[in-house]
């Protein structure tokens, strides 16, 4: 067997071996292929001017460096696919994104793909990936192992490709002198420059945020705020509150959900304080600012009356530029409900106090203030029958004192019984329910009634504050917080009404707690209040009643109630069933667990796309100690 050092490489025709023998170099005369390129050149204009050329290096190398400066993130891609669907699951877009961008990249971030004709494909980032540049095994002990041992990455030797979601394309309207935008109905050529978006006119008309309205927040992504190149720098966030295209969104109604130390009650505050500073058209041509009732029990919304100490003049010039109103509130008045014995220290606030009691006389309308939870079907429609014989008799001013003397009276029992309008069984347990001493204690207090200080509760352009804090009874507190609430609904939905104070001014009615009052119990006085507050939220908008519902436990409010809710504030959630109940996009939702103090989603699906946003930093009214 012969050494392989005797093996002959048979390389061209003539049996000589191509190592046979140095190569001559290229003399440059009109023989073979140098004659060949120089007649090339020629014919291109070009000429060695006397340069001998290599024939080892017969071509210029490639220039890998392009020249000039690079534009945006990266280009249009087309190695997976491009595609533009109306099924959004069948749509595929991708972008290459360059070296020196990457560290920047991140979900959510928004971004704009030039068209040929000037038009823009605003979408944004739903996934990053890195894939492999070259077709080699990275995932082996000798791979790992030099990786292990370097202290860089390689970029270079890794596409990063960012999958888009298109949400829009922009298009500027020369006559409005604005830009617009219409749904995707194009896709982008290979090879599109791909761009961050930072022009805050061209990313509100992308998401559909109005220009004007009440302020909520900053968009952001990732916690980070959206940031461009004007100044102020960030995107104000705002929810419609004009009539051009439908009724302003406060009267289809509000939620903030959050946890314990979410900062939903500094961010009610903030928008509560921005309604107070608007004005609404009524039906009859009159421009009115809102009455604002909330319903406090943690003693916290009267503050708002006070400036906040820690809102300094740079921030202040900051909430000037971006239209945010701020500052205490001069027109903020707690109305404490005399319960019991019970105190009121009010020691938090510098806001005027007027106090009031709730006077049976409203039971006349609303038996299920004195049903509680403990009363069925029947027992209600025997209550019902009680409190209308009582005042026939007693009149408009009856009393609770007088209805348990009522009751106490054996001839109205046999009577009852005798002509089958309630067994003597079902009213002894009509009369223990009603001789509570939770109701003892909160009809016809030592106190003005509400009913004769509706003038002063409901002020065009006041914050009415109702604080509950004091109240040790938590059926007493839930009993007084749905009479003065019924009474507004009530007064807001009646053809007939008997306070136009009520009727002629828009309402706010904040619920703290929300979870509390409008809870979907199995209850003849839940279904009563349930249905009363659905009905008061599908006319709000007529009526310019708007509900400000504020809840850690969204999923205690009920349904029907909870489905008349078009705008949803949501800050950080651990529940998983709360996250579930509040039924915003899959893709916030995934963040609410997340989420920092004072970050939040937002969906309203008549305002604008689902975004995420950031609350103010510092409230614009005295908040905490």
């Amino acid at each position: 067997m012969s050494d392989l050092g005797d093996f002959t490489d048979f390389g061209d025709a003539a049996g000589r071996s191509e190592t046979a023998a140095e190569p001559e170099p290229d003399t440059g005369d009109e023989r073979g292929d140098g004659a060949q390129a120089d007649g090339a050149a020629e014919a291109d204009g070009e000429t060695t001017n006397g340069r001998e050329a290599d024939a080892r290096t017969p071509f210029e190398p490639y220039d890998v460096s392009p020249a000039g400066t690079d534009r945006g993130l990266g280009v249009v891609s087309v190695s997976r696919g491009l595609r533009v669907a109306e099924d959004g699951d069948d749509t595929a877009m991708e972008a290459f994104v360059t070296v020196g961008n990457r560290d920047s990249v991140r979900l959510g971030k928004y971004l704009l793909v030039p068209y040929p004709d000037r038009e823009l494909l605003f979408c944004r980032i739903t996934a990053l990936e890195y894939a492999q540049e070259f077709h080699e095994d990275d995932a082996t002990e000798i791979a790992a192992r030099r990786a292990m041992r370097r202290d860089d990455f390689e970029e270079r030797d890794y596409k990063f490709v960012s999958e888009l979601d298109p949400v829009a394309v922009l298009f500027y309207d020369e006559t409005d002198e604005e830009w617009k935008r219409r749904m995707t109905d194009r896709v982008p050529k290979p090879g599109a420059v791909v761009q961050e978006a930072t022009d805050a006119a061209q990313i509100k008309a992308g998401l559909k945020i109005p220009r004007d309205g009440v302020f909520l927040g900053h968009l952001s992504v990732g916690g980070e705020k959206v940031r461009t190149a004007a100044s102020p720098p960030t995107i104000d966030y705002r929810l419609k509150n004009d009539y051009a295209d439908g009724d302003p969104l406060v009267f289809r109604h509000l939620l903030v959900a959050g946890g314990t130390g979410s900062g939903k009650t500094h961010a009610s505050k903030n928008v509560l304080r921005q309604f107070l500073d608007t004005r609404y058209r009524m039906d009859d041509g009159r421009n009115v600012a809102p009455a604002v009732v909330q319903f406090d029990p943690q003693d916290e919304y009267a503050q708002m009356h006070d400036d906040n100490p820690a809102l300094d003049g740079d921030i202040a010039r900051q909430f000037d530029r971006e239209g945010v109103a701020y500052g205490g509130y001069d027109d903020t008045v707690a109305f404490v409900p005399e319960v019991g014995g019970s105190t009121y220290p009010g020691e938090g606030h510098r806001a005027e106090q007027a106090r009031f009691t709730i006077p049976f006389s409203m039971t006349r309308a609303r038996p299920w203030l004195v049903a509680g939870a403990a009363l069925n079907d029947n027992q209600y429609n025997a209550l019902e029958e009680l409190i209308y014989r009582f005042f026939r008799q007693a009149g408009d001013d009856g009393t609770y004192e007088q209805f348990k003397t009522y009751l106490d009276d054996p001839g109205l029992k046999e009577d009852l019984h005798e002509t089958g309008r309630v067994h003597e069984a079902t009213f002894d347990a009509v009369k223990r329910r009603v001789r509570s001493a939770t109701f003892s204690n909160v009809f016809d207090q030592a106190a003005r009634p509400i009913t004769e200080q509706v003038h002063e509760f409901v002020r065009p352009g006041g914050l009415t504050v109702v604080p509950t804090y004091h109240i040790n009874d938590s059926r007493a507190a839930v009993t007084v917080v749905l009479a003065v609430a019924s009474l507004l609904v009530d007064e807001k939905l009646s053809n007939d009404p008997t306070y136009d104070r009520i009727k002629r001014t828009p309402v706010v009615l904040g619920m703290d707690e929300a979870h509390n009052f409008l809870a979907d119990a199995d209850s003849v006085q839940a279904r009563k209040v349930v249905h009363k507050f659905t009905e008061a939220a599908k006319q709000g908008r007529k009526e310019r009643l708007g509900l400000f519902l504020i809840t850690q436990d969204p999923q205690d409010i009920a349904d029907p109630v909870f489905k008349q809710v078009n705008t949803k504030l949501v800050l950080n959630l651990g529940d998983e069933d709360a996250i579930k109940s509040v039924n915003i996009p899959s893709t916030l939702e995934d963040k609410v667990p997340y989420m920092e103090k004072g970050q939040m989603v937002i969906y309203s699906p008549d305002n604008s796309e689902p975004v995420e946003l950031t609350g103010l930093s510092t409230c614009v009214t005295r908040h905490g100690d």
